[in-house]
């Protein structure tokens, strides 16, 4: 007997990723139910070989879902996930609303897959920021075996992290440039197109921004709350693919060759790294892929016991779609929940 899923937010550009990736790995549903938005009833969005017509997620009665995919956004989350888990549907939500709550596991399933046990004191799981999803997953074995005590990154993250506006409007400054035209700004706080604007989300008081923030917080409490952690965070004017610099300290002696086999042993990852022309990985090489890419890898001599690394992956699937979809995964291997008497057969 398959589970009956509902993914909220389904025309957005992470909700139609998220109804691929269960199709694409067979995740056993009874049924699928794409929300959105009143404005959005009707229209059509695709699941496998099937075309779904969208519901209301105000009308929606989750009194016979078994797991709900959250990714309409902080808003939307703050008022409808307590309203659905208290009609007994686990919500998995890819927002930032629930991700400091002390009381919703904030879960990347290659690194903390255990803490999905805490998901009965609300019934929400939080999915982590789009960054921190492929960091974590990259810091994890060496942080297992090293002991890293900090971490200095620097993102280079894409468009289509600041959803479909974002693309569109690089697609459309992108053109303008090329027509001798003046680029209309409105998504960003500066031109994207043929430009890198360091300043992703809200200002902070300490002059660090809400998105390097959310790095920082989330990994401490995905992976270690001693682990010391500085980010500087970029939009870069690519579509798909965030990229990650990534310099890291360890207690414990480091070398480039151990470091190496182990990355290449570990789950979600792939090390492409060669000392040669691409040699490496890029935002293209990763987009459409499950894997978090590692390459540079290198020793940093700034310090004692450094390392230094190129981390690159897929923002609308590891950083989002698929860790969701990885999240409901360990739920049903771990049978912490079961389809409801009344999920449609």
């Amino acid at each position: 007997m398959g589970f009956k899923v509902a993914v909220a937010g389904a025309t957005g550009n992470v909700g139609r990723e998220m109804l691929a990736i269960l199709e694409e790995r067979g995740f056993p549903v009874s049924e699928v139910v794409p929300l959105a938005s009143r404005r959005s009833i009707g229209q059509e969005v695709s699941f496998g070989d099937k075309t779904l017509k969208v519901k209301a997620l105000e009308n929606y009665d989750f009194s016979d879902t078994d797991i709900c995919l959250m990714s309409a956004g902080g808003t939307v989350s703050k008022e409808w996930s307590p309203k659905i888990a208290a009609q007994g549907c686990v919500v998995i939500d890819n927002s930032s609303a629930w991700r400091y709550d002390s009381d919703v596991p904030l879960i990347v399933p290659e690194v903390n897959a255990d803490a999905i046990t805490g998901f009965t004191k609300r019934n929400i799981i939080a999915n982590p920021n789009c960054s921190t999803a492929q960091l974590v997953v990259a810091l994890k074995p060496l942080h297992d075996r090293f002991g890293i005590t900090r971490v200095v990154v620097s993102t280079y993250q894409s468009v289509s992290g600041a959803g479909k506006d974002g693309m569109d409007e690089l697609d459309r400054q992108t053109k303008a440039l090329y027509s001798m035209k003046d680029p209309e700004q409105k998504k960003f706080p500066a031109r994207i197109a043929f430009n890198v604007i360091p300043h992703i989300d809200v200002f902070m008081e300490d002059g660090y921004t809400k998105e390097e923030w959310k790095m920082n917080v989330e990994t401490k409490k995905i992976l270690d709350p001693k682990i010391k952690l500085t980010a500087t965070c970029v939009r870069v004017p690519v579509f798909i693919g965030h990229s990650e610099s990534v310099n890291i300290e360890c207690e414990k002696p480091i070398s480039v060759k151990e470091a190496t086999e182990l990355l290449r042993q570990s789950p979600g990852l792939l090390v492409v790294d060669k000392h040669e022309d691409h040699g490496y990985s890029t935002p293209l090489d990763a987009a459409g892929e499950d894997a978090t890419y590692i390459s540079r890898i290198r020793e940093d001599a700034t310090v004692k016991n450094g390392l230094a690394f190129w981390c690159v992956s897929d923002n609308l699937r590891k950083g989002a779609a698929l860790n969701a979809v990885q999240i409901a995964e360990v739920l049903v291997n771990r049978k912490l929940i079961k389809p409801r008497a009344k999920a449609a057969a």
